[in-house]
């Protein structure tokens, strides 16, 4: 009778989000899937992603630049984030709110920068 082994459960992948916050400073930071990119710069202490309003998409201070080859991937913004965005100085074509950013296991090396201003 052969002896069988227990199946191996894989830690789950943690992806790294990369931010350069309005310093110019560069943080590499283990953010679980699931979270927001906001949460990981929020957990983290990092300067810039204010989150006046906790993610709750109403704010506008978790402000980010993605990096072009991360945009197809994260989607296109929904309704009221894009109303938000439309006020903010500084916005461009790459603006997004941290706080609707999910990480996926997709997102390793997920690259923003966080402007001046934001809060």
């Amino acid at each position: 009778m052969a002896h069988e082994h227990p199946p191996r459960f894989e830690e789950p992948a943690i992806p790294q989000v990369i931010y350069t916050v309005p310093d110019g400073s560069v943080h590499v930071v283990d953010v679980p899937v699931g979270q927001s990119v906001m949460d990981g710069s929020v957990r983290n202490n990092l300067p810039g992603i204010v989150a006046e309003c906790g993610g709750s998409c109403s704010c506008a201070t978790c402000h980010v630049h993605v990096d072009d080859e991360f945009a197809d991937l994260l989607g296109e913004p929904g309704d009221e984030e894009t109303d938000l965005l439309e006020f903010l100085d500084g916005a461009d074509r790459r603006s997004r709110l941290s706080c609707q950013l999910v990480v996926t296991e997709q997102c390793e090396g997920l690259r923003v920068c966080v402007p001046e201003g934001n809060g």
